[in-house]
């Protein structure tokens, strides 16, 4: 993922599908692409959309100059076709063909790019924030899971990433199997239902 482990294998867990991790693994944009989808469906879900899709257009890796350039409708169908590769499979077909158009235009289609030269963990979260699609706490957690699992750890990349850089599993960062998998689960309700019950409080 960066230039100094570029021969590395690495094994990501989140897919919980072998052949999705793989190429979450080798592929910069599968992974960034994984990360944008993970919203309103659950993370295996979202994680092995990248794997679907590059199989749905052929290949064994996905491109973001090819995707940038795809008919919009014909972009769409890949999302829609059953299986559907998300609970809102038009919308998030239309982001991830924003987010590719961004990458070429910013980084001549390399999402490695977006982290390889970064100085600092604050100059990264920056870049993450400024992707189509990612808000300040995806692009937390996004760098959380570069720094934890795919060595791109800038000076201050913890710090940046805010809790989601901390041990504690809270986020897809720290998924490596299905009981990390399950841990972080947890963490997702108990911290839904505490966002619920502070609502409720408000209200009385």
């Amino acid at each position: 993922m960066t230039q100094s482990n570029k021969s590395k294998a690495i094994t990501l867990r989140i897919a919980q599908q072998p052949e999705a991790d793989e190429l979450l693994g080798r592929s910069p944009l599968a992974a960034m692409i994984g990360m944008l989808l993970d919203q309103q469906v659950p993370m295996e879900w979202a994680f092995s959309g990248p794997f679907t899709l590059a199989q749905r257009m052929g290949s064994d890796d996905l491109d973001a100059h090819e995707i940038a350039a795809y008919d919009p409708e014909a972009f769409t169908e890949l999302f829609t076709a059953k299986p559907a590769l998300h609970r809102y499979p038009g919308s998030m077909a239309k982001r991830v063909q924003q987010l590719c158009q961004f990458l070429v235009a910013e980084y001549d289609g390399d999402a490695s790019a977006v982290w390889s030269d970064a100085g600092t963990g604050a100059e990264l979260l920056k870049r993450l924030k400024a992707l189509p699609g990612f808000g300040a706490q995806k692009a937390q957690i996004f760098l959380a899971l570069l720094g934890k699992q795919l060595d791109v750890r800038p000076t201050g990349w913890r710090a940046a990433a805010g809790p989601y850089g901390e041990a504690r599993s809270r986020s897809v960062a720290d998924i490596t199997g299905p009981d990390s998998l399950a841990e972080v689960r947890a963490h997702k309700q108990e911290a839904k239902a505490a966002a619920k019950a502070a609502a409720a409080a408000k209200k009385r």
